[in-house]
């Protein structure tokens, strides 16, 4: 199985690594302590919608070690009103009070597509399977 340790092909940006597995599914993994604002967010939007040009696919967010992310860059990844690749994403989380504030992003910026939280990556990926086209 693939792991979320970015591998030497994994575009590096600001705050992000970025890659697509080889299983279809496409990953993004916060760098350590990362504070996301718009222009980060959008960086990475640019990169993952850089993958598969004819179809859509499953994002896998490692966001375990992120510090901030900006009221914009919440509203920019929920992907409303925008135009992305991804069909659906699934959102690894650490803690306890990271799920909390997961649960609160979901629910003011409910994302257009099917999302949900994980602590354990094999499940999330797991789920991701059923939309890889």
């Amino acid at each position: 199985m693939e792991t979320l340790n970015p591998p030497q092909t994994a575009l590096e940006l600001s705050v992000f690594w970025t890659w697509m597995g080889e299983d279809g599914i496409c990953r993004t993994k916060t760098k350590p302590l990362a504070e996301v604002t718009i222009v980060e967010a959008m960086e990475n939007s640019v990169a993952v919608n850089s993958f598969y040009k004819e179809k859509k696919f499953p994002l896998l967010i490692d966001a375990r070690n992120i510090k901030s992310m900006a009221k914009e860059a919440r509203k920019h990844f929920s992907t409303n009103g925008r135009t992305t690749k991804i069909n659906s994403m699934a959102i690894m989380v650490k803690s306890p009070l990271s799920r909390i504030v997961g649960n609160f992003f979901m629910g003011l910026n409910k994302p257009e597509m099917p999302a949900c939280l994980f602590d354990d990556e094999a499940a999330a990926v797991e789920w991701l399977k059923k939309y890889v086209l």
